[in-house]
């Protein structure tokens, strides 16, 4: 079974999407089989207590649909600092679990961070500050207050765990867009087109953001590049249908996750298997453009087009929110 990615997703998947997808085509590329594999793994995966101490008066109410934040981290952009979110993804699933949408939270996004403790005064931050000062379980609390969307699992992605990854699959090929100077690569240049690159160059250039005159924006595209040059290796080298290779493989990309206790991969694999590249559609949470708050530099939500889509989410009317709103 051959994955195929629409020319139209390929600067556009995130982090999300490659481990959603990789484990969605091993269920329907190797059946019960790779299902029961699938269990097997869910012992190897490194569990948070993602939902720890969050008032259930102050959740939104559940539904049908599921939903999942996805948070990207990169332990290299902080060395030795307190750990903040690189990427923040919200991922619903209608309850005909036949799509996908996911919604992008800039991570410099201007919000309400909940206080911890009652003494504590609210206090108001770029959303990836909840996740430095109180790790998964403040970073929901803040991402529920901010949309009205209950979470219902939690998947964190070590963007370096990525690497060996990479270094298993004997590199990939990635589509570069502007000149990029690799010091991993003894300072080559790189122009604009598609190049092989192993794993230390491959995460440079994820991480790089001073060589682009867009700066964040443009290391957001380069990383989404890479999750896609990964799929569409694991693609190539028919990875999916070789059970040593395989194995490997899902054993590091294990490795690059932490999931809250209650996810199982074989049932959520399962359960999100008729969802194709195709039915797989993104969107950016709206934002009133970039300000100063103090000395930082802030992404402004929109509130109210914020507000509309989160409740399209919450009545799962996302498509019709889309084609009423087309970016």
């Amino acid at each position: 079974m051959r994955l195929r990615i629409p020319g139209s997703l390929r600067n556009r998947w995130t982090r999300a999407v490659a481990l959603v997808a990789v484990l969605a085509v091993l269920v329907v590329g190797v059946g019960a089989g790779g299902w029961l594999y699938l269990r097997s793994l869910d012992s190897k995966v490194t569990r948070v207590d993602a939902f720890r101490d969050i008032p259930a008066e102050q959740r939104p109410v559940p539904d049908e649909a599921l939903n999942f934040l996805v948070v990207g981290t990169d332990q290299a952009e902080q060395p030795g600092g307190p750990q903040r979110s690189d990427n923040i993804i919200l991922v619903h699933v209608p309850h005909s679990q036949d799509r996908a949408h996911l919604i992008s939270i800039p991570r410099d996004t201007w919000v309400n961070v909940p206080t911890v403790r009652p003494e504590e005064q609210r206090r108001s931050a770029k959303i990836n500050a909840a996740y430095a000062w109180g790790g998964a379980p403040l970073l929901v609390q803040t991402v529920e207050e901010f949309t009205g969307v209950r979470i219902d699992h939690v998947v964190i992605v070590d963007f370096a765990g990525f690497g060996r990854i990479i270094d298993t699959l004997g590199g990939v090929e990635v589509a570069v867009d502007a000149p990029f100077t690799s010091f991993a690569a003894g300072g080559a240049v790189l122009p604009p087109g598609t190049h092989r690159m192993n794993s230390a160059v491959a995460l440079e250039y994820a991480r790089e953001r001073h060589q682009f005159a867009d700066g964040d924006f443009s290391r957001i595209r380069h990383q989404q590049a890479i999750f896609v040059a990964v799929l569409q290796e694991v693609t190539r080298k028919g990875i999916l249908a070789e059970p040593a290779r395989l194995d490997g493989f899902l054993r590091n990309l294990a490795g690059a996750v932490q999931v809250d206790d209650d996810l199982s991969i074989a049932d959520t694999a399962w359960r999100l298997r008729r969802i194709r590249a195709d039915r797989v559609t993104t969107v950016t949470s709206p934002s009133a453009g970039v300000g100063m708050i103090g000395d930082q530099s802030v992404i402004l939500p929109d509130r109210a087009a914020a507000a509309g889509l989160y409740q399209a989410v919450k009545n799962d009317e996302v498509d019709h929110w889309l084609a009423e709103n087309p970016s």
